[in-house]
């Protein structure tokens, strides 16, 4: 039994059954070989799992709040996050964990802490004093809705605005409610016979604190008399408020209405405005009202000492502006400026010099919040420029389609993507630095570069530097430029295979020592870029079309004027036939009418111009087969040391020479097996489906035992280009809306469309074969794609006694075959001698689609593959130094000798990984990572000079085993696979780093290394900092002579329980915060700590005066009595002589 076992185990085909005692028996097999010698030195404690940073801007932002002092700016959103800015570099990430919206955030000015209110009717006051902020107390009401909140500056109590038009008060340093409350009937006028509307806005006179001005959404104002509880004035106008601003003087406020007005008012005449404008109304003549505009959501009105105040709103525009996009209008004397936006304005304030609201403002900039941007504009310099926003938020400039993560890069590549990308910045942003620049970097423990690389929908590809947790952009590259755009959808030609965003990226492989870079778009289409600082024009754009066919008995013959590839040994069948480069197309469409030998976009036939960075080596593109369209890429690799680029699909697999611009190999998946194929393959017909015969794994096989979420349709998500945009946490996407893949609809013209269906139903009809659609699903999903391709240096066969140069592929159906590659000879003879490309015959299975593989010497150390390092390639060297270059490098850290003795694969498919010894091909190791999910990524990376296999699961584990024994390391549950979003995009890289897009504009980074979730704290940035608050305006002589300054007021008197009693138990409850110990220790020195410290001094100060004035007291009582008893001693010797005494 155990001899059938361990032969088992040798072919790789070990049932699932007898996994522990095939493995151990195998492992015992091996024991007195070289590979049990390795030395693993990775241990359960070296992992850990934690996330660090979040980048990108904030999704679906709803809330918005600026500290002047502090100078943080916060930003809630419509899932109950809050992201906190204050000098580039300095971000944090937070969560309401009720996750609903933020609907206004206040800062607790110069005091490091934050009170947010949500739609769920809770208060929380964060601690800001802490590196990650922590909630202290929370408040949730019962009986009413929260629409307003409004916290004076310096002051300690709440107001708190609600649905029913009533304001309660908040004490913030306990978060109790006070028993004060102003009654929306109390409020208005007693004959009024209809209610209000919600508190829309509130604030204080910023003259006298004694007065508070309410604004309900019907239209009346009521300034409130805090002390005797009573209206002073009532103002009505006929129009919705949206929102009110004061003068700095306390003598007028302005309100912005539903019907694009704005009214100024005088506080002592409540009977009419002072003034009402209408910014963006035609004036008719005859004094007739202007039309009326579009509702002006928000209005502010800020002073200047020098000149004439601004009046700065949001919206207001006339109703025939139909298709205008958004406007922020800023007033200043007689000049109106309207400054249009990109998108929807969410919120917008001004930035002040000063924090009192007594004072002159001095507004310098105004942020504005718009649905995808945030935006700074600045208002001391004419024509208001904006400010260059130095935060990471253009992630989702196109909608991110795909990203790959790379750790420790070349020292010297960050500089250069830098240099390249500070050309392409745009002109004439402000000259000012930017002004939100509070909080302080945290220390850098890190010593590698690491660059994150991101595809988009437009065609464009994005450097970043994410080196020490930071992330800043280092160069664009738009790979659209080299093909033809239609100028509108009538142009467009019929050869699309999507509706909408043809250059999208799917596909990016990158050679960060070589600098090469390689992608694949959703139009069937590869482009090779290289690396150069010069610039160049390039008159004809080297182009290569390549006809990729699924057939099976009849596989098309290379026509006389077709150029065939390079004969390819040992295949089975005649190599199907290359279309040559040409501009335009060789042909249209084939005998029958129907569209062949054609690709899916057009090649500019004009010369391009390229700027410094990443120039075009060769296009290729795959073309249409007799009216049957090319299927999308699904796996690409290039290797700048041989040269060659190689690409699959779900019909088989095209090697290319992108040195001598040939095409190496073009072979359908089956014809890779030659006489070797394990399955039984019929014909392709619409009506006949194939299924692989008995126990052979099929796609589906692998999705066994999985909920409706993980169905068979999702297992393809690699493979389909799916938006990762708009889709919303657990949608399922509807096929008969398919249009565009930004926006999670397909083109019924691919061959995926219902991929996205989730609870697709197997039974039902939705199969039936249409013209519109390439393939059915069914037929398809018994196709065997390509999944996986590995350049590298090892043994190809058996008997093989030394390395060389190959490729792995591995497919869906979990089959590993290897192409050996026969290379000339460097420099001159490599441009000259053809590449000999021959199938080995080796193939090995697994169970589920191949994902990943590598490969390790003897001491366990990664072999990477062999790779040039990167030159200037219009440098005009001699041509010897030249050859020397050209030759391939290998880079293993072993000699050649040991290299000879052995190597190990690492193989990971969806549902096992294993490791076989080469040449032998013994499988020594193996390990079923999953049963009843299946593995989204693998990759294998290098952790504290080791290696090890890290998988990302659809079950939300994140897995590591280490190498090559696959010992599990760590598995824990992280999140499920909500959407597609984020399968798309999860990747792990080296030193224990991996990230994801966690929404369509935001990515989430994430570490598994213990290290480095231990050095977070201190890699973390301080948004709290030591600045001292202002000081107050100077009232002035006469003001203070004569009474006109501000107004204080004793607020405790009047909220506190002594004055106002108990607030209703049953309107609201307190919640203490789950700061943890940190935030107890933040709560002990912050906002809360700080307030009640301050108090106890103001107890003692006023201790300590009313001793003083006791003592005065006595002083002056015994001066008096003095004083007396001196008058009465004059008194008596008055009239007395000298003599008489």
């Amino acid at each position: 039994m155990r001899k059938f076992n361990i032969r088992k185990v040798l072919d790789g085909l070990t049932a699932v059954s007898a996994v522990a005692s095939a493995s151990s028996a195998a492992q015992q097999q091996q024991a007195g070989n070289r590979e049990t010698e390795i030395q693993e030195t990775l241990q359960s404690e070296h992992f850990q799992l934690c996330k660090t940073v979040r980048h990108g801007f904030p999704y679906q932002p709803s809330a918005l709040a600026f500290d002047p002092v502090q100078k943080i700016l916060a930003i809630g959103t419509q899932t109950g996050a809050l992201r906190l800015f204050g000098r580039p570099g300095v971000e944090c990430y937070c969560q309401h964990d009720s996750g609903a919206a933020v609907i206004q955030l206040q800062f607790l000015i110069n005091e490091g802490a934050l009170v947010s209110a949500l739609a769920d009717d809770t208060l929380h006051l964060w601690n800001l004093r802490q590196k990650r902020p922590a909630i202290l107390h929370s408040l949730k009401f019962n009986r009413e809705r929260i629409t307003f909140c409004h916290l004076p500056f310096q002051s300690k109590w709440l107001y708190v605005g609600t649905e029913r038009g009533n304001i309660h008060i908040v004490n913030v340093e306990s978060f109790t409610l006070s028993g004060y409350v102003i009654m929306w009937n109390k409020a208005i006028e007693l004959s009024s016979k209809s209610h209000p509307g919600p508190v829309v806005h509130i604030s204080d006179n910023p003259m006298d604190e004694g007065k508070l001005l309410i604004g309900f959404e019907s239209g009346t104002v009521v300034l409130w008399d805090l002390k005797s509880k009573k209206a002073d004035y009532r103002y009505t106008h006929d129009e919705a408020i949206h929102s009110v601003a004061w003068h700095h003087e306390g003598k007028q406020f302005i309100c912005s209405h539903s019907d694009g007005t704005l009214t100024i008012w005088n506080v002592k005449s409540p009977t009419k405005p002072f003034q009402t404008i209408t910014p963006h109304g035609k004036q008719l003549k005859d004094g007739k009202k202007p039309e009326p505009c579009k509702p002006i959501l928000k209005v502010e009105y800020k002073t200047t000492r020098a000149g004439e105040p601004f009046i700065i709103l949001s919206g207001g525009l006339s109703y025939d502006t139909v298709g205008r996009r958004p406007c922020l209008t800023v007033m200043h004397g007689k000049s109106t400026a309207v400054l249009e936006m990109d998108y929807s304005i969410v919120d917008f304030l001004t930035l002040c010099e000063t924090p009192y609201p007594n004072d002159f403002q001095e507004p310098y900039a105004v942020v504005v919040l718009l649905e995808k941007d945030l935006v700074l504009i600045d208002l001391a310099q004419n024509g208001y420029p904006i400010f260059e926003n130095p935060y990471p938020l253009t992630i989702h400039e196109s909608p991110v389609t795909c990203c790959e993560y790379f750790a420790d890069c070349p020292v010297d590549l960050i500089p250069a993507l830098y240099s390249v990308g500070a050309r392409q910045k745009r002109q004439g942003y402000s000259k000012k630095e930017w002004p939100i620049s509070g909080g302080n970097w945290g220390v850098i423990t890190q010593s590698y570069s690491e660059i994150i690389i991101t595809g988009h929908a437009d065609g464009s590809i994005k450097f970043w530097d994410a080196s020490a947790i930071t992330l800043q952009v280092l160069y664009k590259l738009k790979t659209a430029k080299v093909f033809e755009k239609s100028r509108n959808k009538d142009d467009r030609p019929n050869t699309d295979i999507v509706d909408e965003d043809p250059y999208a990226i799917q596909i990016i492989s990158w050679c960060p020592e070589s600098r090469m870079l390689c992608i694949a778009g959703v139009s069937a289409h590869v482009i090779i870029y290289r690396f150069s600082k010069q610039e160049v024009t390039t008159e004809v754009i080297p182009m290569l079309e390549v006809r990729l066919l699924y057939e099976i008995n009849d596989v098309e013959t290379p026509d006389s004027e077709q150029v065939p590839p390079v004969p390819t040994p040992g295949t089975g069948s005649n190599p199907q036939s290359v279309v040559p480069q040409s501009h335009p197309s060789t042909s249209s469409s084939s005998s029958d009418g129907l569209r062949d030998n054609v690709p899916c976009l057009k090649v500019k036939n004009s010369p391009l111009k390229q700027s410094p960075g990443y120039q075009i080596e060769l296009v290729i593109q795959l073309v249409w087969v007799s009216g049957e369209p090319p299927q999308q890429i699904t796996s690409l690799a290039i290797n700048s040391a041989y040269g060659l680029v190689v690409f699959g699909n779900c019909n088989g697999i095209a090697m290319v020479d992108y040195l001598q611009k040939t095409v190496l190999l073009n072979l359908g998946t089956i014809e890779l097996y030659g006489s070797n194929d394990p399955y039984r393959r019929e014909p392709r017909s619409p009506r006949k489906t194939r299924q692989p015969s008995g126990g052979m794994l099929t796609v589906a096989s692998c999705m066994c035992g999985l909920s409706n979420l993980y169905s068979e349709s999702v297992k393809k998500l690699r493979t389909s280009y799916i938006s990762l945009c708009d889709i919303n946490e657990g949608t399922v996407v509807p096929e008969d809306r398919c249009k565009s893949p930004t926006s999670a609809k397909m083109s019924r013209k691919l061959s995926l469309p219902t991929e996205l269906k989730p609870d697709l139903d197997v039974k039902d009809n939705s199969f039936s074969r249409s013209r519109s659609s390439s393939v059915t699903s069914i037929d398809k999903e018994s196709r065997e794609a390509i999944s996986a391709l590995h350049f590298c240096e090892t043994f190809t066969r058996k008997a093989d006694t030394s390395p060389s140069p190959c490729l792995w592929v591995g497919t869906t159906l979990g089959t590993v075959l290897v192409i050996v590659l026969n290379l000339p000879p460097g420099g001159e003879q490599r441009l000259l001698q053809p590449v000999i490309v021959s199938p080995s015959g080796t193939i090995l299975r697994l169970k589920g689609a191949i994902l990943r593989m590598a490969f390790l010497d003897t001491t366990g150390s990664l072999v990477p593959p062999a790779h040039e390092t990167w030159r200037e390639h219009y440098e005009d060297k001699d041509e010897k130094e030249k050859a020397k270059k050209r030759r391939p490098v290998s880079v293993s850290p072993s000699s050649s000798q040991e290299i000879s003795e052995n190597q190990y694969a690492v193989i990971c498919s969806e549902k096992q990984a294993k490791v076989i010894s080469l040449p032998s091909q013994n499988c020594i190791y193996k390990q079923n990572i999953t049963e009843t999910s299946f593995v989204l990524r693998g990759d294998i990376v290098s952790l504290s000079n080791s290696i090890c296999l890290a998988c990302f699961c659809a079950n939300g584990h994140i897995m590591t085993f280490s190498l090559p024994s696959l010992r599990p390391l760590l598995d824990v549950y992280y999140l499920p696979l909500t959407n597609m979003r984020i399968a798309r995009t999860f990747c792990f890289t080296d030193n224990g780093q991996a990230l994801y897009l966690v929404s369509p504009t935001e990515i989430q980074r994430l570490t598994y290394s213990q290290e480095t979730c231990e050095n977070l704290q201190e890699m973390l940035g301080e948004l709290f900092t030591l600045v001292e608050t202002p000081e107050a305006p100077n009232r002035g002589f006469f003001k203070g002579l004569f009474g006109g300054g501000a107004q204080s007021l004793d607020r405790e008197e009047l909220f506190g329980e002594s004055a106002s009693g108990k607030a209703s138990r049953s309107l609201a409850q307190h919640i203490p915060g789950p700061g943890g110990i940190e935030g107890v220790k933040g709560a002990a020195s912050g906002v809360v700590g700080e307030l009640a410290r301050a108090r106890l001094a103001l107890d003692e100060r006023g201790q300590k005066l009313g001793e003083l004035e006791e003592k005065t007291a006595a002083m002056l009582y015994s001066a008096d009595s003095f004083s007396k008893h001196a008058h009465e001693m004059m008194l008596k010797y008055k009239d007395k002589k000298w003599y008489q005494f």
